[in-house]
Formats: structure tokens, C-alpha cells, sequence
């Protein structure tokens, strides 16, 4: 596996579509966690908050990846998620389509929701 040093040399990377993909969920990842601490780890993009993982994601090669999402934030946007291949902690967002930006602030909101109790532990 390739080392990053950061996210912007993790992106530089890929191919177009892909980084493109990735510069938008890395946006609304940044807006919608605002104090999370952008990283590498297990060699792809990473924001901890608190000091806890709140979001991996990364890039394949017909789809992104964004994790963990738990089987409470899987349950609740079954509705929206229902279009988008998941499986036990992950959901793929296709590259030939758009990223869905709301979709992916509303769950990194939800992350940060989980989070934020268990960080007053």
C-alpha cells in the first residue's frame, strides 16, 4: 500500500473523476464537522473529532468510499441510501454520477452526533 504524507498528496494521485469526487466530500466534510482534524490513516483520508475517527473515505475504481456508517445511520437514511450500494459500514457513491453533497452533510452530521456523546465519557 502507497504511503501519503496527507490528504492533498493522497488526492493528487488519482485519476480526475475520482479526485474530483473526493475534493467534494472532503468540502462538505469540512463544513459539516468543522473542529475534525483531517488525516491519513490505514493509508486513505480521515477526520477525527475529539480524537475519535469520525469519517474515512477513499477512491476505488468505479466508486468512492465514505465509512463508518454505523447500522443506526444506515437505519435512519435507509430512505436516501437505498440508490447507493452499502454494505456493514460503508456506502459507495458511484463516479460516473454526481457525489450527493446534502446526502453526505447529513450523514457525517449524524457521525458527529454519535460521536459527541461518548466524547463527555
Amino acid at each position: 500500500m502507497k504511503k501519503y504524507p496527507d490528504v492533498s498528496s493522497y488526492l493528487a494521485s488519482l485519476p480526475p473523476d475520482a479526485r474530483r469526487a473526493l475534493r467534494t466530500i472532503r468540502r462538505v466534510v469540512k463544513d459539516a464537522a468543522p473542529g475534525a482534524v483531517e488525516s491519513i490513516s490505514y493509508g486513505i483520508p480521515a477526520y477525527k473529532l475529539d480524537g475519535r475517527v469520525l469519517v474515512y473515505f477513499a477512491a476505488w475504481r468505479a466508486h468512492t468510499s465514505l465509512y463508518p456508517m454505523t447500522a443506526s445511520i444506515r437505519r435512519t437514511f435507509a430512505a436516501d441510501l437505498k440508490r447507493y450500494k452499502t454494505s456493514k459500514g460503508t456506502v459507495q457513491f458511484p463516479l460516473d454520477q454526481p457525489v450527493p453533497a446534502t446526502l453526505v452533510r447529513r450523514l457525517v452530521k449524524a457521525r458527529v452526533a454519535e460521536l459527541k456523546p461518548k466524547a463527555g465519557r
